[in-house]
């Protein structure tokens, strides 16, 4: 068993990476793997370093620890190339030189014919076009190719080749697109599991013809739901409840946002409370649910309501905050008080 966590740094972490880390860490752990970080960071204008900084600040703080180092994508772009010139060399992807205008035209003309999904129409397949300023790298997707994949929440997803295009792998700039670069990444480190957010479900099938065309083993996938707001809305990075620093902040103790996450798309029986080895030990793999699931802020607050009260350690934090340097009245004042707050902040008070 060897999972991953791979978060892009172009900003923080937001509730649905946070428990797509959890769900892959309590997988590992659970069964004594591996499970390992990747930074990809090959998106070179909206990658950046304190942005990679602020996603391992955020899993130290919430301790999910990972294995060995951490692997950066914008270290092995050599790599990347390799794989790429070998495709090309075997007949198994190829450049194309169509400009932008091209293809949008071809898509204006294809919306205009009723297609129902616009799609690239070959036309550098057989050109035999070398490296060149402005060409990207086309795989060759076979028609009659098979790209069905079996997933633990959705189950078997039939997919044919005929569905998809000739799909870019390297970009004119010389940058390797997501889909490709995931699946190499993913090969080289020996990934059993990958568990990703469903709006990943449509990219699947792109990955599954690469590890068809290169004869490469697949990683059992997972594809968990989205989080929704209290409205019914999609959680997104923009929202503010989906910052976890945001509950940092606020005072709330890191094992209650990590409790809280674990139930959001799991489920375990009627338990809502686990400690952190509790958790490890009930979570395999299965109760994953494939409906959204909502993350109710009342809820949140009784959960970490009740770890402020069986938290064993706040002494010592409000020490090492320089909050008091009385610990016998402090002890006293926590007796009266740890029942009724929810967060450090109120702590505090």
């Amino acid at each position: 068993m060897k999972t991953r966590f791979a978060p892009s740094p172009t900003g923080f972490l937001h509730i649905g990476s946070v428990r797509t880390a959890l769900f892959s860490w309590l997988l590992a752990r659970h069964f004594n793997g591996t499970f390992i970080l990747r930074i990809e960071d090959t998106d070179r204008q909206r990658s950046k370093p304190e942005y990679t900084e602020l996603i391992l600040e955020t899993l130290k703080w919430l301790k999910i620890d990972w294995d060995g180092a951490v692997e950066y994508q914008s270290r092995r772009l050599d790599r990347y190339q390799e794989v790429i010139d070998d495709l090309v060399s075997r007949g198994l992807a190829y450049y194309c030189d169509c400009s932008v205008e091209r293809l949008e035209n071809l898509r204006a003309e294809q919306m205009a014919q009723g297609f129902p999904q616009p799609r690239y129409d070959e036309h550098c397949r057989n050109l035999n076009l070398t490296k060149g300023p402005g060409r990207v790298v086309r795989l060759k997707i076979s028609p009659d190719m098979d790209l069905s994949f079996n997933d633990l929440i959705h189950g078997y997803q039939e997919r044919s080749g005929a569905d998809y295009d000739d799909w870019v792998i390297q970009r004119s700039d010389g940058d390797p697109t997501y889909n490709f670069a995931v699946v190499v990444d993913d090969y080289d480190m020996d990934i059993t599991h990958v568990i990703r957010g469903d709006d990943h479900l449509n990219n699947t099938p792109r990955q599954v013809a690469l590890y068809k065309t290169l004869n490469w083993p697949m990683p059992v996938f997972g594809h968990i739901p989205m989080i929704l707001d209290e409205a019914g809305a999609r959680l997104s990075k923009r929202s503010g409840s989906a910052n976890i620093l945001q509950y940092r902040e606020q005072g709330f103790l890191p094992h209650a946002i990590l409790n809280a996450l674990v139930r959001l798309g799991w489920s375990h029986g009627d338990v809502e409370l686990f400690t952190r080895e509790e958790m490890i030990k009930a979570f395999d793999g299965t109760g994953l649910q494939r409906s959204p699931a909502c993350f109710n802020t009342d809820k949140f607050y009784w959960i970490a309501k009740h770890w402020m009260q069986h938290s064993s350690d706040l002494l010592e934090y409000a020490q090492s905050e320089k909050w008091t340097d009385q610990p016998d009245l402090f002890q006293k004042q926590l007796f009266l008080a740890q029942d009724r707050i929810k967060s450090l902040l109120e702590l505090k008070e």
